[in-house]
């Protein structure tokens, strides 16, 4: 009645039967098809795995399982009894209970055990199962622990007050039941001893409550810690006496003190039940300091009161001289050696350990083996497929005689036939021979087309190197002899190549169209390839010569000569034109300063000059009239 209605998920669920089983064993009248129950399960699987990976980020997915049957710890320890004789006593504490949810840890401490022991994880209660699921269960212990060094522990902190033996388990998120590790607790009172203050420590605390920091000051985080350590230890103390308490209800004759499981997560009863004892620690503690300060402000009160702050600060020093410190418990771990044996899945033996392996082994050879068959007998089926489709194709029609098609398609055929009435059952060499068979009828018919395929790409390619190579050698010949960086060697190198190549294109050509196009081509993609590589290389080692060239430096005498004339054209200039406007200057200024007048000119010099037309002898005329008057005058 309690449950409203069953979702069916995973592609089983499908299954006619199972359905019919469901129904029967829930009592509904149908059941939940509303989803899918592939997609369901694969998503579910995959959010999963996102949720429980770093790699992604994901929307809260909580998912929480739960023990089926229940788990328990069983010991044994002697008991004194009122007659003082020794007996033995089978105590049972239940570790996780039926459908406990997991992930989840829990610790169980041993209170009376000061030697080694050992103790049981065992399934508890089965009721619930009927005789053959019982029988069927197998063993009800699932791990035995035996602990070594717990007497070497006492031995060792023999002053200390033990806190009982902690064994700590985990059920992880698959399910499976761990002992993580078992530790001998020991704790002990120690009392702080009050450290003198040095001279700068006074100095600074005086200085800080001069400016208002006189209060007192918070305590350190040694002493948080250990606050903490002291509430902890409380909400144990807490714990175990409910348990206490309750354990006392169901029988009398157990002791107060007995073996009692703690878990890590203490209830809500449990965690509200120490902050009562807290709280009244703190109200007493606060009571004491009330009472103490009455006494503070009445000597303070008779002493000069220079400020409030100086006031304050002498009593807060005498506060901390007489407050007097709780000691502090300290707690030491002393981790024990454990030996396990695990009793439900139990170690397999060797020999049947390396069976197991070298059965694993065969398996994986033959899952190999069978894929290698499936891939063989794949390929031969494809290839005869592929095959006989190609013969009835124009490029291939072209380069093979109606003879060579038939020879090829009767194979063929014969290789189909032997697939659907043998293949099936051929192994795997026979199905490769087959194939291998077949690609060598069809080598040269395949090679034709092939190669036909390639030329116009290739040639292509070798037109254009050898454009380009002649453009480079036609440039690298124009270059003046006095620029020229390359030498004619390696120009002569480059165009005996441009020119063998050229001449074996062309040759190779008129070969190949003379020839029928079902014979075995004489022009191949891979010469085509080689000349292209050879040009190439030549071509580029003069590219990086040139990259990489100096240009030559220019002759310096040139320029020299040029600047030498150019400086020697200027003075002549200068010389020509500055006198005369000099001497006319010195006519019209200063005709004082003139000096004594030149000879007169040589017969010779007057009778050239004396030509008709012409502008020197008019020029002369004027100089020599000037000449006679400036004698005149001087005279």
């Amino acid at each position: 009645d309690g449950i409203d209605q069953v979702i069916l998920v995973g592609g089983a669920t499908r299954v006619p039967k199972v359905q019919e089983v469901l129904l029967k064993a829930v009592g509904k009248e149908e059941l939940g098809k509303n989803i899918n129950a592939d997609e369901a399960a694969a998503m579910g699987a995959v959010y999963q795995a996102a949720a429980l990976s770093k790699a992604f980020k994901v929307k809260p997915f909580v998912v929480r399982d739960a023990a089926v049957f229940p788990i328990q710890v069983e010991f044994t320890r002697e008991v004194e009894e009122e007659d003082k004789s020794k007996s033995l006593k089978h105590n049972k504490r239940i570790l996780f209970q039926r459908m406990a949810p997991y992930p989840q840890r829990k610790v169980i401490t041993f209170n009376r055990y000061t030697d080694d022991f050992e103790f049981y994880v065992n399934y508890g209660d089965l009721s619930f199962l009927n005789q053959d699921d019982v029988r069927i269960f197998g063993s009800f212990n699932l791990t035995t622990v035996r602990l070594k060094g717990v007497g070497d522990s006492f031995k060792k902190h023999s002053d200390y007050e033990s806190k009982g033996i902690k064994a700590h388990f985990n059920m992880d998120e698959s399910g499976v039941l761990s002992l993580d590790r078992v530790e001998s607790v020991f704790e002990t009172l120690v009392e702080d001893k009050l450290e003198e203050e040095s001279t700068l420590t006074k100095l600074g605390n005086t200085i800080s409550s001069l400016f208002g920091g006189g209060g007192p000051t918070p305590e350190t985080g040694e002493n948080l810690t250990d606050s903490v350590q002291e509430e902890e230890e409380n909400l144990a103390e807490a714990g175990k006496e409910e348990q206490g308490e309750k354990q006392e209800q169901k029988s009398s004759t157990e002791d107060a003190g007995e073996e009692q499981g703690e878990e890590k997560q203490q209830s809500p009863d449990q965690a509200e039940s120490a902050p009562p004892k807290a709280e009244s620690q703190k109200q007493e503690e606060s009571e004491k300091l009330e009472s103490q300060d009455p006494k503070e402000k009445r000597e303070t009160a008779k002493e000069e009161e220079p400020s409030k702050s100086s006031g304050d600060s002498t009593a807060t020093k005498t506060e901390e001289e007489k407050k007097i410190k709780a000691p502090k418990k300290q707690k030491v771990v002393h981790e024990i050696t454990m030996e396990v044996d695990v009793n439900d899945v139990p170690d397999l033996l060797e020999d049947e350990l390396k069976s197991s392996m070298k059965k694993l082994q065969d398996l994986t050879v033959r899952d190999l083996e069978k894929q290698e068959r499936e891939k063989s007998a794949n390929s031969l089926e494809s290839f005869i497929f592929e095959t006989q489709d190609k013969l009835y194709q124009e490029e291939y029609q072209f380069v093979s005689t109606e003879e060579q098609r038939e020879e090829i398609s009767k194979k063929l055929s014969e290789a189909s036939s032997w697939m659907e009435e043998e293949g099936y059952a051929a192994a795997t060499k026979e199905l490769k021979d087959k194939l291998a068979e077949l690609k060598k009828l069809c080598r040269n018919l395949f090679f034709r087309v092939e190669e036909r395929r390639k030329w116009p790409e290739r040639l292509a390619a070798l037109e254009s190197l050898l454009n380009h190579s002649t453009i480079f050698l036609k440039g690298a010949r124009m270059i003046p002899e006095s620029d020229q960086i390359f030498t004619e060697v390696e120009l002569s190198t480059l165009e005996k190549a441009i020119n063998e190549t050229t001449i074996w294109k062309n040759e190779t050509l008129a070969e190949q169209n003379k020839i029928s196009p079902t014979e075995k081509p004489i022009l191949l993609s891979k010469d085509i390839e080689l000349k292209i590589a050879a040009l190439d290389r030549e071509v580029q080692y003069l590219l990086n010569k040139a990259k990489f060239a100096k240009p030559k430096p220019k002759k310096e005498k040139n320029t020299t000569k040029t600047d030498s004339g150019k400086n020697a054209t200027g003075t002549s200039e200068t010389e020509n034109t500055i006198p005369p406007t000099e001497g006319k200057q010195e006519d019209t200024d200063k005709p004082e300063d003139i000096g004594p007048a030149k000879e007169p000119p040589v017969a010779e010099k007057v009778a050239a000059d004396d030509e008709p037309g012409s502008d020197t002898g008019s020029k002369k005329e004027k100089t020599e009239a000037g000449g006679e008057s400036r004698k005149n005058d001087e005279l």
